[in-house]
């Protein structure tokens, strides 16, 4: 059988232009990679929203996996800016394979 870990996964969605900022505190808090997706549409509490290049309202989700010590840095170093922002940040507990590479 193969062994795994506990690692959290975080997600984060903010608007497009905000996706830099956000892979420069993972890189700063040493985490080892990170995947950015664009989001084409969705709802919240503001009610239904689209993806809007041109007006650059577009949304952009970046997907990290880390250790719990990693993910409450990263956590830490985004808090000024969740509200201000409006990003959404969510976090859960996953198995992975490689543990040692997160």
């Amino acid at each position: 059988m193969i062994e795994t870990v506990v690692r959290k996964r975080i997600e984060i969605l903010a608007d497009t232009p905000l996706a830099k900022r956000v892979t420069r505190a993972i890189d700063k808090v040493e985490i080892s990679g990170w995947t950015i997706l664009p989001v084409q549409s969705g709802s919240g509490r503001d009610g239904p929203w689209r993806d809007e290049r041109v007006t650059g309202s577009d949304k952009s989700l970046i997907l990290t996996i880390a250790s719990e010590e990693k993910a409450g840095l990263l956590s830490e170093e985004l808090a000024p800016i969740l509200s201000s922002h409006g990003l959404l940040l969510t976090m859960w507990d996953v198995e992975v394979v490689r543990g040692e590479r997160f």
